[in-house]
């Protein structure tokens, strides 16, 4: 058995084999090598070659959804995306040599997987939901980040009591994350969105739902989370207090431990990017916790613009920091680079909101999801409001997709297709380990 993803980077040579990668992905490639053709093509012959498009690694094969139409790079101009020119050509003056784009990305080294990676899935996908099914993440890499992150919790930040552990086991957070980053070259470079992602669970069951949490206070409890985050800076006679307080709840020793990890691989670029997302999903948090508190049930506009904050935003976010490169923040920054990534958290948020249904439903009060709040908001059966909430899922997807090819053609910096392709991996991961995901999921009998 090969030892679990511990390998260094290498360049990447374009495949010329036939491609095994989703449909969305090999359609994105086209656009991505078709955009650098074309750049190449009007370049002045003085000009020195523009860099090429770089192929990042395979994705594991798919199957086509039934009904589901092919989309088409949009051809019009990206909007806000003035200042392109200036970002391709990159710094220029005296000392700046060192700061051009690379031509070439560094990429994880291909591996074989093992012959039970392709073990058909489990679990049911919601019927008429489009997504791009993936085969199972390498049951190497799987066990090792399993095992890292039960190590961390337990020894690391006394995460949970001992009644907890199966359901931590049962989240199956290593399936989760090696799903969600193919490119990720190594082990530790999965472990900094592992241990992230535990955090963030953390803190929303403790602090907001299942193990204790209440809309009753949560602004003060959020806030002080986020200093493990975004570090207070004060005076000397004031700062032991805060220090001390990091360690005050198992929510907050998460936070602090996994930023520590992340900010020691990330750009200061990178970890203020990621600090910023949090802050996002922490306001959602608040706007949820203020309904619950009224018993208020928002119009369906009003709960997507709450959800596009209490959402999966800060994962994708951080998928070149895991995958050992950088965005370069002019890119990242790039209106339609964040329509791109609001639009993949937005999707991937209703998937949690249609697969987690019925486990919601079982709970305690009244959850507010997409499907609740469309049936009780336009009047609707339960089974009519599921569907329809189905049709929006579907038409962000495809939303995200068309942006996704147009960004690709209109800017073709190696780094952004990079990106843009890790965050599409990152949205297949995540429906993979939503339909999987049997020990917390079941869908609701309506077909």
């Amino acid at each position: 058995m090969p030892e679990p993803g511990l390998s260094s980077p290498s360049a990447l040579s374009p495949s010329t084999g036939p491609s095994d990668e989703p449909p969305f992905l090999s359609a994105l490639t086209a656009v991505l090598q078709a955009a650098a053709r074309e750049v190449a093509a009007a370049a002045p012959a003085t000009a020195a070659p523009p860099a090429p498009a770089v192929d990042a690694p395979a994705t594991p094969a798919a199957v086509p959804v039934a009904g589901a139409a092919p989309v088409a790079a949009p051809a019009a101009a990206v909007p806000g995306a003035a200042g392109l020119e200036r970002i391709l050509r990159g710094p220029s003056g005296l000392g700046t040599d060192g700061l051009l784009l690379p031509s070439r990305l560094p990429v994880p080294e291909a591996r074989t997987a093992p012959a039970e990676a392709g073990a058909p899935a489990e679990g049911v996908p919601v019927p008429g939901l489009y997504f791009h099914p993936v085969p199972e993440p390498d049951p190497v890499r799987v066990a090792e980040v399993s095992r890292r992150i039960k190590d961390w919790a337990v020894d690391e930040v006394d995460l949970f009591p001992d009644e907890w552990e199966g359901q931590f086991d049962g989240f199956s957070v290593g399936r989760y994350m090696v799903a969600c980053h193919p490119d990720a070259p190594t082990i530790d470079h999965l472990m900094l969105a592992t241990r992230l992602m535990v955090a963030e669970n953390a803190v929303d069951d403790c602090y907001c739902e299942d193990h204790g949490g209440s809309p009753v206070g949560l602004g003060s409890r959020l806030l002080l989370a986020h200093t493990a985050l975004d570090p207070l800076h004060t005076t000397a006679e004031y700062a032991p207090g805060w220090v001390e307080s990091l360690g005050a709840d198992a929510p907050r020793r998460a936070y602090r431990s996994a930023m520590q990890y992340f900010t020691e691989a990330a750009s200061p670029s990178q970890a203020d990017r990621f600090r910023h997302d949090m802050a996002r999903l922490h306001l959602g948090y608040l706007a949820e916790a203020a309904w619950a508190e009224t018993d208020h049930v928002p119009e369906v506009w009003e709960y997507l613009a709450m959800r596009q904050f209490n959402n999966f935003r800060p994962c994708p976010t951080i998928t070149d920091t895991v995958g050992g490169y950088e965005l370069p923040a002019d890119l990242h920054a790039l209106p339609a680079t964040q329509r791109v990534i609001a639009l993949a958290g937005n999707a991937t948020t209703i998937v949690n909101d249609l697969y987690s249904y019925t486990k919601e439903l079982a709970g305690p009060g009244r959850h507010l999801n997409l499907p609740v709040v469309i049936s009780e908001r336009e009047g609707l059966s339960d089974k009519d409001g599921y569907l329809k909430a189905v049709e929006v899922h579907n038409e962000l997807m495809h939303a995200f997709e068309a942006e996704s090819a147009a960004l690709a053609a209109a800017c073709p910096a190696p780094p952004l297709l990079r990106f843009l392709r890790g965050v599409a991996a990152w949205v297949d991961g995540n429906h993979h380990w939503h339909q999987t995901n049997t020990y917390r999921y079941s869908l609701p009998d309506f077909w």
